[in-house]
Order: structure tokens, then C-alpha cells, then sequence
């Protein structure tokens, strides 16, 4: 627990020992460790030179532990500043490559990533990067990552980034497609499914996405690219696939198809949903409609983020837009 200060297992354990007796002699502090002595004291010369250790002023071979509440305190304290600083060194150095990138060449917008291992590594570092969201398009022959190894998307998720993820219905059909499908929704991933997409995709905050370059008899190898027109293209790309792919779900237990995939039907809006749509484009405020309408704001809040959920958008402009496009709403 305390590696985040610099101490290694033995270290943290002699503090931690040390703590309990307050002092000791260094043999009978190697005796509860089982450790050796030259052991022990390195360990108590690093926990000195952390300011969490001293010698006894009266005896040398006796250890002292310094309090846990100031000690520690000052080394977390330390390790904010150091953070703090190299996050201002970041900003600015990300000032820098954009001042000297202004405008920059093609080569700097794609990257090839060659070899299973750094393919999986490069998936990984672009999920644990994203703030926002990440979107994907999942084939049913996974070559470098696969669902059940992908812990960076767990870490993402716990950070509170969202996903939106399209599935091919081979998917399902893998050894451990519904276990990996269990584990995306009680993450509260946003799911479809389609027979077939066009072709492999992860896209993280719509500004860094990576697609495979090899099929599965040769090497693993994808093209991450980077802000440019072609990460444009690839937002669509997967945007149009979204909105075409059906919602998916865990059939309840003790219902029929408990434990399979249930594709959601595409029923549309009701009554309520049409109305709410109405009015919000006619330029009203939630509170309005709900007010209009007679029912609560979480209410009308709820069916809206249904609906986005439904057109597979994330703006309300979007919706919008879509409404239109699907007749759920005439034009005036």
C-alpha cells in the first residue's frame, strides 16, 4: 500500500513492524521480520532516509518508528507537489508539440503498430487515455485483445468513461461471448448487435482511434490515427453501423432465454416519448415540458436520455436531427 511513496514490500513491512512495537532492537526487529540483520538495515536506513525511521540517541542499535499521521503525512504531501508539477510540465509540453504541430505532416497522423504484444499494448494505453467515451466495433475473431483480457476497459470504466459498443452476433456464440457480455453491461456498457460489422474499430474521445491492418494468418498489425479527416471517416463509419445495430440484453432468470443474448426490439417512441420530442424542439425547457405535460422533470429527463439512447446519439441536437430523420417528428 505504501509503494506509492517508494517503499518496497520489506520496507513497508519493517515500518509496519516498527510501528507495532514503537522500537526495537535491530536483531529482535530481523527476528519478527525473519529476516537477517543486514536485511533489516537496509531497510531501516531507507525508512531513515524517508524521514519514517530513526536510531535511538542512546543506543544505536535500537530503531525508533517517527509517527505515521506526520511522517507519512509529509511524504504524501511531497508526492502531490511532484505530481502537480510534472502535470504542469505535461501541459506544457503539450503546448509546445501543438505550437510546433500546427501543421502537421501525414506521417505524424497515422502510426503502423506491428506484433500481437504491442498491438494489445497500444489497445490498452488508448483506453486507459480516454476522459469521455470509447467506441468500438467487435468481430467475433479477435486476434491480439480479446473481452476477457481487456482489463484496461474494467479501469475505464471505473473511472467513469462511458461505451458504446457494436457486436457481431458470432460474438454470442464464443465460448465466453455471453460471459463477456454479462461483465459489459454490469458496467453499464451501452450494447448492440448487427450480423456483421464492417471491420474491427476502437475510437477513444473521437480523437484517437486504431483498426486492424492484417487479417488473422498473418502478423497482428493496426494503424492507430490520430485528429485528421480519416479519424472523421472512422467516426462515422462506426456512428452509421450504431444506429442500424439493435440494443442487446440478458434474457431475467426465470424467464425464457435466461442467460442468452436478447436483442431489444426497435419499437420507437410512444405517445409520451412524441410529445416530449415536440415540445423540446419547439424550444422548451425540461421543466417546461413537465410542467406542460403534468409529470415529473426526472420523468421527462429519463425519456430523453432513452430516446438518445434509442437513436444511439450523445447530444440532443443530434436527437433532434434524428427524430427528423425517422419520422418520429414532422417539419413545420
Amino acid at each position: 500500500m505504501l509503494s506509492a511513496i517508494g517503499l518496497d514490500e520489506a520496507q513497508e513491512a519493517t515500518y509496519r513492524t516498527l510501528v507495532a512495537v514503537g522500537a526495537a532492537e535491530m536483531s529482535d526487529l530481523a527476528h519478527r521480520l525473519g529476516s537477517t540483520e543486514p536485511e533489516t538495515e537496509r531497510a531501516l536506513r531507507r525508512l531513515e532516509r524517508q524521514g519514517l525511521a530513526a536510531q535511538s540517541s542512546s543506543d544505536t542499535q535500537r530503531w525508533v518508528a517517527a509517527p505515521p499521521g506526520v511522517a507519512l503525512g509529509a511524504l504524501l504531501t511531497q508526492q502531490r507537489h511532484e505530481l502537480e508539477q510534472a502535470e504542469l510540465a505535461a501541459v506544457l509540453l503539450a503546448e509546445e508539440y501543438r505550437a510546433e504541430a500546427s501543421e502537421p505532416s501525414v506521417h505524424d497522423l497515422v502510426e503502423i503498430v506491428t506484433g500481437a504484444s504491442a498491438v494489445a499494448h497500444r489497445f490498452a494505453q488508448l483506453q486507459l487515455g480516454a476522459v469521455e467515451e470509447v467506441c468500438a466495433l467487435v468481430t467475433g475473431h479477435p486476434v491480439a485483445v480479446t473481452g476477457y483480457d481487456n482489463a484496461a476497459e474494467e479501469r475505464a470504466t471505473a473511472r467513469g468513461v462511458t461505451y458504446r459498443v457494436v457486436i457481431e452476433r458470432e460474438v454470442l456464440t464464443l465460448p465466453r461471448g455471453v460471459v463477456e457480455l454479462t461483465a459489459a453491461l454490469g458496467r453499464d456498457e451501452q450494447v448492440r448487435v448487427v450480423d456483421r460489422v464492417p471491420t474491427k474499430l476502437v475510437v477513444a474521445d473521437r480523437a484517437l482511434a486504431m483498426v486492424p491492418l492484417t487479417g488473422r494468418d498473418t502478423e497482428p498489425a493496426a494503424l492507430v490515427v490520430h485528429a485528421s479527416g480519416l479519424l472523421e471517416s472512422l467516426m462515422g463509419l462506426f456512428e452509421a453501423v450504431w444506429r442500424e445495430a439493435r440494443p442487446v440484453r440478458l434474457g431475467l432468470e426465470g424467464q425464457p432465454g435466461a442467460g442468452t443474448a436478447v436483442e431489444v426490439p426497435d419499437c420507437g417512441p410512444d405517445g409520451m416519448d412524441l410529445q416530449i420530442l415536440s415540445l423540446l424542439l419547439a424550444g422548451m425547457t425540461d421543466a417546461s415540458v413537465a410542467k406542460q405535460l403534468e409529470v415529473g422533470l426526472r420523468t421527462v429527463q429519463r425519456r430523453v436520455k432513452g430516446l438518445m439512447e434509442e437513436a444511439g446519439v450523445t447530444t440532443r441536437l443530434q436527437l433532434g436531427w434524428h427524430a427528423y430523420e425517422r419520422g418520429w417528428v414532422g417539419r413545420t
